[in-house]
């Protein structure tokens, strides 16, 4: 008899993924996207979204482990996952074929083609971005190093992706993004706080390497922007939490 892994896991199985020399491999920052996610498994589960997409789903660990987290409780929720990279969009087919999830694989880049038809439906929205800050013209090349080449500070593709996503999520829908301290996540807080998005850190982790942050992003409503543009002008805010030094990564990889 066989038997169901999608009842099995919570998370992705490493054993169960397929490998390519030009598909960036699970690594330190997709396992911290996927602790968040598990940190905040209940309120997704409470939540109950029915679009869910991973922009740049790479190996598929992350859309897949989203799948299976949400799994028999929330049925019905239907899936998309986009890569620029051809390769990661066939290893991200096998990745959720193995685990006995679904998702709908587009080759694109973030989201082209699709943020116009799904405008404001998506309730939840995933992101490992290009954040390794690298020479701008690696950004966008061929191969595995766009996965990891984000420009000047790392900020180059993940300042393309943000204003796609605010197109893409429902009013009350979700974004949850790895950042590094060297794309200084504080300011991006603030950028995401004038288009009325309210941010916390989920998870928080630091390497060798490089210091991670998995921020969620969410809609306030307007009586919440202004109580907390209130609280922010008399005391510190949340922001402080972000260390002030920067890390930096070699090209031959990032963390996650």
């Amino acid at each position: 008899m066989q038997v169901s892994l999608k009842s099995s896991y919570k998370t992705a199985q490493l054993r169960l993924l397929s490998r390519h020399p030009e598909v960036y491999e699970p690594c330190d920052d997709s396992f911290a996207l996927v602790d968040a996610l598990l940190a905040d498994r209940a309120n997704l589960l409470q939540h109950k979204p029915r679009l869910c997409m991973e922009v740049g789903c790479g190996s598929g660990y992350v859309i897949t482990s989203l799948a299976l987290m949400l799994g028999e409780e929330n049925f019905g929720v239907h899936y998309f996952a986009t890569d620029i990279n051809p390769h990661a969009v066939e290893v991200t087919r096998a990745a959720l074929e193995a685990h006995g999830v679904h998702a709908e694989i587009i080759t694109t880049n973030i989201a082209s083609g699709l943020h116009k038809r799904l405008a404001g439906m998506i309730d939840v929205v995933v992101v490992n971005p290009p954040y390794v800050p690298t020479p701008e013209e690696e950004v966008g090349c061929d191969g595995i190093t766009a996965s990891w080449a984000g420009g000047e500070n790392g900020r180059k593709v993940i300042d393309r992706i943000l204003p796609v996503v605010d197109e893409l999520l429902s009013g009350d829908g979700w974004l949850y993004m790895v950042t590094l301290t060297a794309n200084n996540p504080s300011q991006i807080c603030r950028s995401m706080r004038e288009k009325g998005y309210a941010s916390r850190i989920i998870v928080q982790r630091s390497t060798e390497e490089e210091s991670l942050h998995v921020i969620k992003f969410w809609r306030e409503d307007i009586a919440e922007m202004e109580g907390a543009r209130a609280v922010a002008s008399g005391s510190e805010s949340w922001l402080s939490q972000f260390p002030l030094r920067s890390f930096w990564r070699g090209n031959n990889g990032r963390s996650g």
